[in-house]
């Protein structure tokens, strides 16, 4: 005998579900997928809905936060190895919290980036987020960046990065994760590109990151 679905109890169970164990119906599959079910990473069908979305992007609402700011062009290419650093440091982070999802590192991003705005103007106001884990990876980037700013300082021959700067490169990096990720709650299509940019961050999960900038 057919199944229906655990989900609407109305369709036919046709799609095995690796999230639930179980089958469930197409239709709960496409709705549910990364808002109330928490696909793994290699799910035939998370996979193949990836591959349409990247076909397909997705506008950003004209309220997104940070949209209005006008960004120097090439300046990820300027300081490329910063954004690097940066973008590993997220994909280390994840690879220790599998919760992690896209919103998360957003969020941190987006209250970082606000910090340096603030502090570019002169003024030193911070806003970190209020959820743990957000807050956790705030906290981890915000130091990072602050040893990063000391060992330029500490070297005569490297001109230290400006407030600005940083915060350019962040509201970059926020902008990338946006246009990466596809809005669903717990979509992980941002982390997974990191992930794939940096593979080792899998490898170093208990070590601190060596990485210096130059």
């Amino acid at each position: 005998m057919s199944r229906s679905c655990p989900i609407c109890g109305k369709r036919k169970a046709s799609r095995f579900c690796p999230a639930k164990g179980e089958k469930i119906c197409a239709v709960c599959c496409g709705t549910e997928r990364e808002v109330t079910i928490d696909c793994p990473a290699d799910c035939a069908y998370l996979l193949a809905a990836h591959r349409y979305e990247s076909e397909h992007p997705r506008n950003l609402p004209p309220d997104t936060a940070l949209l209005d700011e006008t960004i120097p062009k090439h300046i990820s290419q300027a300081h490329e190895q910063l954004v690097a650093a940066l973008a590993f440091s997220i994909a280390k982070f994840c690879a220790e919290r599998p919760a992690a999802v896209d919103s998360d590192i957003l969020s941190a991003l987006e209250a970082l980036a606000q910090t340096y705005k603030t502090l570019s103007s002169g003024i030193i106001y911070e806003l970190p987020p209020q959820a743990p884990l957000k807050r956790e990876l705030y906290a981890a980037l915000s130091a990072f960046l602050d040893e990063i700013k000391k060992q330029r300082a500490e070297r005569a021959a490297s001109a230290a990065f400006k407030d600005i700067e940083v915060f350019h490169l962040l509201v970059s990096l926020y902008r990338m994760g946006l246009l990466r990720s596809n809005g669903r709650p717990r979509s992980r299509l941002f982390i997974e590109f990191l992930r794939g940019q940096f593979r080792q961050a899998r490898e170093l999960q208990r070590e601190p990151s060596r990485i210096i900038i130059p």
